[in-house]
């Protein structure tokens, strides 16, 4: 049999798209971690045998406290990195308001974003502009 291994998972990232605006969380600053102090996306390292989109959703109820319906995730994409796959996912909840996120025990802030200002920071994680460029592209057909 022929093809190629893929490494499994070991993280995942949601974008939740509001209107014209995404859920980003800015990393807290410890020079320890990947990004310090970089506006990132919710989402983390896998526990246990979870599915991308349960690993994606526990960690953004954990860090911005929403609730995302499985119903909303409407796009993945993998990202092959060492030892496993980051896998990107999108979820469209329209109406959501910067009311309804609550700051867990990691970052600085959560924020409401606009997407164009997500896309252009020179101070966001790059790999996941990247992501989010990719699925604006693909629904633009």
């Amino acid at each position: 049999m022929t093809g190629r291994t893929v490494a499994p998972f070991g993280g995942a990232k949601l974008a939740i798209l509001s209107g014209g605006a995404v859920v980003t969380l800015l990393r807290d600053a410890d020079p320890a971690i990947p990004w310090p102090g970089f506006w990132d996306l919710p989402g983390g390292g896998r526990e246990g045998g979870e599915t991308p989109r349960d690993c994606a959703l526990r960690e953004t109820r954990e860090e911005v406290g929403l609730i995302v319906p499985r119903a909303a995730i409407v796009w993945e994409r993998r990202r092959p990195r060492p030892g496993g796959e980051t896998v990107f996912l999108v979820a469209l909840w329209p109406g959501l308001g910067t009311d309804a996120l609550r700051l867990g025990d990691e970052g600085q802030e959560a924020r409401l974003m606009p997407i164009a200002e997500f896309l252009c920071r020179e101070d966001a994680v790059p790999m996941f502009q990247t992501d989010l460029a990719a699925y604006l592209a693909a629904e633009r057909g």
